[in-house]
Order: structure tokens, then C-alpha cells, then sequence
């Protein structure tokens, strides 16, 4: 029993010591609330302060604003007054002028009506005294201005001929005077350079060791060079230099370009001429649609077919009298636009015929007809406006005039072609002269092509192998001389040289 004393004792103590740390506890909790709560006060209170005096100052603000809102208002109030008494003022303003207008017209209408009664008053008394008159004098009032005017061309008959005589020359003077003015100011206000084309062109050469190239073994590469491009080759004793022979200036381009290619390469033999030739050619038609293309673009025409372009760029190597055909056709287009700007006409149409009066001659060595009629087809074939047609169908008085635009380009031409240096008669006659060589050889069957050389002393004609024998080859060119004497004029004599070539070709795969 006494063992379970001390366990009870502790037992009490620990109850007891529970009890008191228990209630320890509760005081200090009731410190810190009491403490918590005099803080919480304390910062109500402050809030509060600080509350009503962001209310005061809120207050404050917002009794200004509506004083300043109610001046706003107040000087907004007199300017409507004001405004209104403004109104009003002109408002009185205009109904008194209205009222004034009112009248003038009410005492307009007045005068007006007085007038038309004197005017009836006057026309019934100037009636009254016609009558009087055709009674008296036994005339009526048209009968009387008759016999008047009868008298006065009696009388004065002579003097109304001189008159009319010298109104008609003042007319035809100024008219006269007008039309020079004004040629002179489209002549001044357009300046395009003419430059006369032979029927020459020098190469030049690196040295005079190419000119044995040029010419090769027996011959073989200059005879090759000339049947290909249809030119002559003229090597002679000038240093450096040959001279590359054709009237027909596409032809010399080619061999020239040609020439220079063969030359820079250096390999110079029949395979390789016939195919820079060819290259040639293919970057020739390609100036030449640029050269139409560039033609278009300085007249300003748009809407051109792209065929037509190609027979303008022709036509820079085409020769009129030794002018330039495709600079003449430049030429009189713009000379026609500014005629027809300064008529009062379309320059737009004068200028397309003007461009295109001459696109004939691009194919005229091809095509039988004048290059007038060729030109006509032309224009109709690729859908060119009908006014654009009669104007250029005009220009070499081969038809009539359909439109003041056909006269423009007509004179047009006439003065681009009549500028000093313009054109050389000779140059055209002799270039006539090689053209009908090589139309008459080319009009026989079996004949291939055909290039009049030697400045037309001799024409080669080359024949289709397959369609002809040597002994019909023979004929032939007797055939086709007699037919140049008997055809064309000329100068001393002209040989006729007929080559018959086959060539077989093989590839050996």
C-alpha cells in the first residue's frame, strides 16, 4: 500500500500543475486579446481619420468642379443668346431684302409689260405704214427689196467682183502662209539623221596571214562563204582589209557578222562557215524583231501584231534611194502626228499609217505587185484599222484621197523623202537593176536561189541537183542569159554562172 503513494502523489501533482499551467495560459491569452484589440482600434480610428479626410478633400474637389461646371455652363448660355440674337438679326435682314427683291421684280414685270404694248403699238404702225407705202407706190414689200438689190448689183457689180476677187486671194494667201507655217514647224520640231547605205562593207583583219584562210585550199572556203551568204568576197591588195560585196543589205550583214566570227575563231573550213552562217542568220532575225520592236516604241503604237513588228524590223535593212526605209517610216510618222495635231485630226491614226505607209517593201522582192498594194494586203490580213488603211493606201497618188489623214501622210512622205541627202536616184536604179537579175534567174524552174555579184556584172544561179542534169544545166543558163538580154538595159555584158553541186551526207553512229 505504501508503495502506491508516491504514484498518487505524482499523480495530484501532475493533475494540479495541469490546472495551473491551464489558467497560466488563459491570462496570458486574455494579455495578447487585449493587446490585439487596442491595435485594432487604434488603426480603426486611424482609418477613420484618414476616411473623413479623404471625404473632405473628395468634397472639396467636387463642389469646385461643379462651380467651374455651372461658369461653363453660364458663358455657354450667353453665346446661345448671342448666337440666337445674330440669327435673328440676319434673319430680319434677309426678309427685308426679299421683300425688296419682291418688288423690284413686281416693278420689273411692269416695265416689261409696258414694253411688249409699245412694241405691238410700234409694229402695228410700222404695218400700217408698209401698207401705206406698197399703196402708194403700187410695190409689194418683196418686190420693192427686189428691184432695190437689182439696182445696188447694177451699180456696184464691178466693185463686188474685185471684192470677191481679193477676199479670194487674202484666203488663199493666208492659207497659203498657214500651211508653210505650219510644215516648217513640224519639219523644225523633228530631226532625224539620214546616212546613205552602200553596197560595201569593210572588214577589217587581224592580219594579213588570214587572208590565205579566208580563201582556203583551191578556194573551198571563200566559194562556200559566198554561196551561203550570197555575197562576193573582194580580197585585193589593201592591207588588213576585205571588202564584203552585195546590194542586199541583209545579205552583208550576215556574211559581215559572219566573217568576224570565223575570223575571231579561227577555225575557218566549209562545215564550220555554213554553220556560223546559220547562227547567223537566226541572231539576224532576232535584231531585226528588236529593230521593230524599238521602231513601235519611239512612234508610240501600241496594239501592233507581232508579225507586223517583224516586217518593220525588215525594213532597217531595206534601201529607198539609199535611205533608210525604216528611218524614213519613223520619219514620216512622227512629220504626220504633228500635221495632224496641228489640223485638229487623230495623230494617233496618222502616225500608225505614217509607220506602216511603206511596210510593203519588206516583202516586195517576194510578193508580185507594187509595195502600195502588197502593203494594203498586208495591213487587211492582220486585222489593221480601216482608217489606218486609207490613210497610207494614198501616199504615192495611187488612189485617191479618202481622208484628210491620207493627205497628212502623203505630204509627209514627200518631205522626209525631199530632205537634202535624203535619197540617191542612182543607188536606187543600180539596187533595181541587181533585184530584176535575181527575180528573172529565180523565175525558172529548178532553180534554187540565185545572187546577182560584181556589182551586177555576173549573176550565180544554183539549181537543184535532183530536178536537173549537166546538159539541162547547160540549157538553162543559156536560157536564163537570153532572157536578161532581152528583158533588162544594162551596161556592157553580165555572165551568167550556173552551178550544179551534189552533196551526200552520212553519219556514222
Amino acid at each position: 500500500m505504501n508503495q502506491f503513494i508516491p504514484l498518487w502523489v505524482a499523480i495530484i501533482s501532475l493533475a494540479v500543475g495541469s490546472v495551473l499551467g491551464y489558467l497560466a495560459r488563459q491570462s496570458i491569452a486574455r494579455k495578447a486579446i487585449g493587446s490585439i484589440e487596442e491595435k485594432l482600434h487604434h488603426k480603426i480610428s486611424q482609418a477613420k481619420a484618414e476616411s473623413e479626410k479623404i471625404l473632405s478633400e473628395a468634397k472639396k474637389k467636387a463642389s469646385s468642379l461643379i462651380n467651374k461646371a455651372q461658369e461653363e455652363e453660364a458663358q455657354k448660355r450667353q453665346e446661345l443668346l448671342k448666337n440666337q440674337q445674330l440669327l435673328l438679326k440676319r434673319e430680319d435682314l434677309l426678309n427685308r431684302k426679299s421683300s425688296d427683291l419682291e418688288e423690284k421684280e413686281e416693278d420689273f414685270q411692269q416695265r416689261v409689260n409696258k414694253l411688249k404694248k409699245v412694241k405691238n403699238s410700234l409694229e402695228s404702225m410700222r404695218e400700217e405704214s408698209v401698207k401705206k407705202l406698197e399703196k402708194i407706190s403700187g410695190f409689194t414689200k418683196q418686190r420693192a427689196k427686189n428691184e432695190l438689190m437689182a439696182n445696188i448689183e447694177r451699180d456696184h457689180q464691178k466693185e463686188i467682183l474685185e471684192t470677191m476677187r481679193k477676199l479670194e486671194r487674202e484666203k488663199e494667201e493666208k492659207f497659203e502662209e498657214k500651211a508653210k507655217e505650219m510644215l516648217a514647224s513640224a519639219i523644225q520640231r523633228l530631226a532625224v539623221s539620214q546616212a546613205q547605205e552602200l553596197t560595201t562593207t569593210t572588214v577589217s583583219l587581224p592580219n594579213e596571214e588570214i587572208k590565205g584562210r579566208i580563201i582556203g585550199k583551191e578556194g573551198r572556203n571563200i566559194q562556200a562563204f559566198e554561196k551561203l551568204t550570197g555575197t562576193e568576197l573582194v580580197i585585193d591588195e589593201a592591207p588588213e582589209t576585205v571588202i564584203v560585196s552585195s546590194f542586199d543589205p541583209i545579205r552583208r550583214q550576215v556574211a559581215r557578222v559572219a566573217l568576224e566570227k570565223l575570223i575571231a575563231d579561227g577555225r575557218i573550213q566549209p562545215a564550220r562557215i555554213e554553220e556560223v552562217v546559220q547562227r547567223t542568220k537566226e541572231e539576224l532575225a532576232e535584231q531585226i524583231k528588236k529593230a521593230g520592236e524599238k521602231a513601235v516604241y519611239d512612234v508610240g503604237i501600241v496594239g501592233l501584231d507581232p508579225k507586223i513588228i517583224q516586217l518593220l524590223g525588215r525594213l532597217h535593212f531595206r534601201q529607198s534611194y539609199g535611205q533608210s526605209v525604216l528611218l524614213h517610216s519613223i520619219e514620216v510618222a512622227h512629220l504626220a502626228g504633228l500635221l495632224a495635231s496641228e489640223l485638229g485630226v487623230d495623230p494617233q491614226i496618222a502616225k500608225k499609217a505614217g509607220l506602216l505607209h511603206d511596210i510593203g517593201k519588206a516583202v516586195d522582192h517576194q510578193i508580185e505587185g507594187s509595195h502600195v498594194e502588197i502593203g494594203i494586203k498586208i495591213l487587211e490580213k492582220f486585222g489593221v484599222e480601216e482608217e489606218v488603211i486609207r490613210a497610207m493606201k494614198s501616199h504615192h497618188e495611187e488612189y485617191p484621197y479618202e481622208s484628210l489623214e491620207a493627205i497628212i501622210v502623203q505630204t509627209a512622205d514627200a518631205i522626209s523623202g525631199s530632205r537634202p541627202g535624203a535619197r540617191k536616184d542612182t543607188l536606187e536604179n543600180y539596187i533595181k537593176r541587181l533585184e530584176s537579175l535575181e527575180r528573172i534567174a529565180n523565175s525558172f524552174q529548178s532553180v534554187d536561189k540565185s545572187y546577182a555579184i560584181q556589182a551586177g556584172r555576173e549573176i550565180r544561179v544554183f539549181v537543184k541537183p535532183s530536178e536537173i542534169d549537166d546538159l539541162g544545166a547547160k540549157k538553162l543558163a543559156r536560157e536564163i542569159a537570153e532572157r536578161i538580154q532581152s528583158d533588162l538595159k544594162y551596161p556592157g555584158e553580165i555572165k551568167v554562172t550556173l552551178i550544179r553541186e551534189s552533196r551526200v551526207i552520212e553519219y556514222a553512229r
